[in-house]
Parts: C-alpha cells; structure tokens; sequence
C-alpha cells in the first residue's frame, strides 16, 4: 500500500472498497477493503488498508464517517484513454461502413467534414461526442478534429468545459482530394496550425492540449510535413497520425514517397517519429517498422472495430509488445462504428482470437491484459503515464465507479463474485448504465 504524501494538499474525499487498475509489472491489480484518498487538488493522497481508517483519518485529517463505502458489486478503476477519435465523425457514427478507407475518405469522411466551418454545426457535434464518450468512461481522449481552426479550438473548449482531458488536433491536409472545399495549401496549413496551438494553449486549459495532426502521409506533402515536424518539436507538441491502415493506402504511400524507403521512414524522415507520437493502425507494419517504433519511443494506436469495419486488416497486437512498442486502444469514430472503449476492448480480444484462429501457435490476449491497454497502456501511448492511467499517489484521481449490478442495467449476477469476475463481466457485458460516476482529476464530471 501506499503511506498519504503529506506535502500534497488537504484531503478532499475518500473511497473505501475494491480498487482494480494495472501496473507495468501486473495487467491487473486487485486491493479489497483499499482506502483511497483525494486531495484539494484531484490528486491521490493516500491508497492504503481499510483496516487503518482510524490511523489515516488522523495523519491525513479527515473524517472517518465522511467516506464513500462502495457496495460489493462494485469497484474504482482507472478511467478508459481513447488514443485515436476523429470527434468531427460522429454525427454519422454507426453508418456508412461498406467502402474500404480510401473510397470511404472521399464519399463519406470528407463531405461530412467540411461542414465544421459552421461553428454551430461544429458546436452541436463536438457537445454531443465529449458528453457521450464521458458517459462510456473515457477520461482522456485524444481527438481528430478537422482543417478549421475555429471549430477545433472550440472542441477544446467544449473538452474543458465537461472536464474530458483531451489532446485536440486540427487536421492538416495540403493534397487535393475529391471535396472542393476541403482541403487548404501548403501554408495556409502550417500558418492556421501555428495559430490554432497559440490560441488553444493562451487559454491555459489545466488538461486539454494541442496535438499536431498532419491526417495521413497520402493526404499531406513533404514540404507540409517537414513543416509539421519543425512546429511539434519547436513547440514540444504531442503528434498523432494514421500509418498502415490498409494495403491500398501502403502501396499508395510508396509511390508518394519513392525516396522513404517504408511508410514508417515517411514520418521518420520528417521528425514526427517522437516519444510523443501516437500512430494509429499499423496493422500491415514490418518488423523492421516496429523496431523504429521502439527506438523512436513512438506508439501505435489499434483500433479493431475500425480495422473490421472498413476491412483494414488485423493488427497483430502481441507481435507489437513483443517488440516493446507502446499500444493504446482507440475507437477511430467512425471508422469504428462505437465511441464506447468497453468496445475497443471487445473487439481487440475479438482480433486476437481471429489471428488464434489462423494460426493455432498464436498468443491470444488476456481480458487483463487488455484491461491494462485500455487505461495505463493508453497513458503511456500518449505520455501521459506521469499524471494518469492507474491509481499511484501523487497521480491525478481519473476514475471510474462501477456499478456491475446497477438497476436496470445489462449484467444479471447470480452469485457474489469475486472482483476479478465482476471486472471481466462489466468488460464483457457491461456499458453506461454501470459506470455510476466519472472523475477526471479529482472532479465528478459524470453525472453531468
């Protein structure tokens, strides 16, 4: 357990009951009859026994009848990390899933896009995205936006507004594609990104964020990208792109950059390969891709619903660990049909089993293990790890109170369980009507 950090502020609130959450070390971690306490600040104080309640109540200054007890059903867990949303794709989410993905950019994605000059069109969707995906307990989302940069500094007000921590980006795409309108030049990129990040960060926004976003190799040129790599690293910016989503798409790239020699080499060659990029996709990457992935410190971002939808690909998850490249799971709304990461985790043990299937000698994933890409592996795809995606004193309280037996909700118990079981089946089962309450940072954003 770990002893109250007396140098943080006064105690705020406290939590006696079941803790689930992941370390590197442990996919899954179990502390029954756990105290943890938040301070003034939406930081962890203290997790430590219940059994020393007294003790704590009097080192840490608070009152032992002024606890939350949690019933037996249910747990606190780390809130869920979406690494790779397009917000501005969710009005249409749950449609338009039978066209491959470039086909599917131009007859559907951009059309849709290109109405965020309208702020209040933008305003509608953007509200709509943060207060569901809160709903379905993601705490952290890092968001596509589009090219206006109006409409995505107002997703990162919106964002701010609710309490999601976010990384936004404002989408950057100089190539000509099928959508008059919807595309921008070379400079008018760099310049409206340079101001979109000036202007989102002179709002001191506690934990939303830029993050740089050329929208994929295809769609951007090497002078923009040059660019775009120069403006995350003079800024020390998160970066977030798209890599080896489809077969189409990898033999499109190669004959846009004859001189890089794979798609990993494009970003490589223009310095958006950092310890803060996140990628997402990769399903058709080399290994040879992945050991730059390692050494760069970039992550990849898989999303399977995505990757079935639009019939990407399988991304080979244990392949990418067994490389010590970091992995989060995303939605990718609305190349994946649902913006619940309780999907993102079914799907990804669905992928597994899939690859099981064709190779009988395959490692399928854990429940637990993709418990733990959901909340810490998400942290650390990001960077993040430092602030949040499990429960360590002196990280911020992001958090998630699960009811598995909540009234009226989707999961039927039968008999006491033990914790383990009541979290496989809120993975497996279990949706909105079981997260009782969302913390983000010490706030209760959830129930609005």
């Amino acid at each position: 357990m770990e002893a109250p950090d007396n140098s943080t502020a006064a105690v705020k609130f406290v939590f006696r009951g079941t803790l689930v959450h992941s370390t590197p070390e442990e996919a899954l971690q179990i502390r029954e009859d756990a105290l943890l306490g938040v301070d003034a600040d939406g930081k962890i104080a203290f997790i430590e026994d219940g059994k020393k309640l007294q003790d704590i109540s009097r080192s840490s200054g608070f009152n032992p009848s002024a606890i939350t007890q949690l019933e037996q059903q249910e747990f606190l867990m780390p809130g869920m990390i979406d690494t790779h949303i397009h917000a501005s794709q969710y009005s249409y989410a749950g449609t338009a899933l039978d066209m491959p993905l470039l086909q599917w950019l131009n007859t559907y994605t951009f059309p849709v896009e290109s109405r965020f000059k309208d702020l209040e069109f933008a305003k509608q969707v953007y509200t709509q995205v943060v207060k569901r995906t809160l709903r379905n307990g993601t705490t952290t989302a890092c968001y596509f936006a589009t090219i206006h940069t109006d409409a995505s500094l107002q997703l990162g007000r919106i964002a701010d507004d609710f309490g999601q921590r976010a990384l936004v980006g404002k989408v950057c795409m100089d190539r000509d594609n099928d959508v008059k309108d919807y595309t921008e030049t070379s400079q008018e990129s760099q310049d409206e990104t340079n101001r979109f990040i000036k202007e989102l960060l002179n709002q001191k926004y506690p934990r939303v964020k830029p993050v740089v976003t050329p929208r994929f190799a295809p769609s951007c040129t090497e002078p923009l990208l040059a660019q775009l790599g120069e403006i995350a690293k003079n800024n020390n910016l998160h970066i977030q792109s798209h890599i080896s989503e489809n077969l189409e798409e990898v033999t499109l790239v190669k004959g846009l950059f004859p001189q890089s020699q794979s798609y990993t080499d494009v970003y490589h060659r223009f310095n958006l390969l950092t310890n803060k990029t996140v990628m997402a996709h990769g399903c058709h990457l080399s290994d040879e891709e992945l050991v730059l992935f390692r050494e760069t410190g970039a992550a990849l971002s898989h999303c399977p619903n995505s990757n079935f939808s639009l019939c990407s690909g399988v991304l080979n998850v244990r392949n990418v660990l067994n490389h010590n490249v970091k992995l989060g799971l995303g939605t990718d709304v609305a190349g994946g049909y649902s913006s619940s990461m309780l999907d993102a985790v079914r799907r990804t043990l669905d992928a597994s089993k899939v690859l099981k299937i064709q190779d009988p000698e395959h490692e399928t994933l854990s429940f637990e293990e993709v418990f733990r890409l959901a909340t810490l592996g998400g942290s650390q795809a990001l960077s993040l790890d430092d602030r949040t995606g499990n429960f360590e004193v002196g990280k911020d309280f992001d958090a998630l109170r699960v009811n598995v037996a909540a009234p009226g909700g989707p999961i039927d118990l039968i008999q006491k369980e033990k914790p383990e079981i009541l979290l496989e089946k809120f993975l497996n089962l279990g949706d909105d009507r079981n997260i009782v309450e969302v913390f983000v940072a010490g706030r209760k954003v959830v129930p609005f």
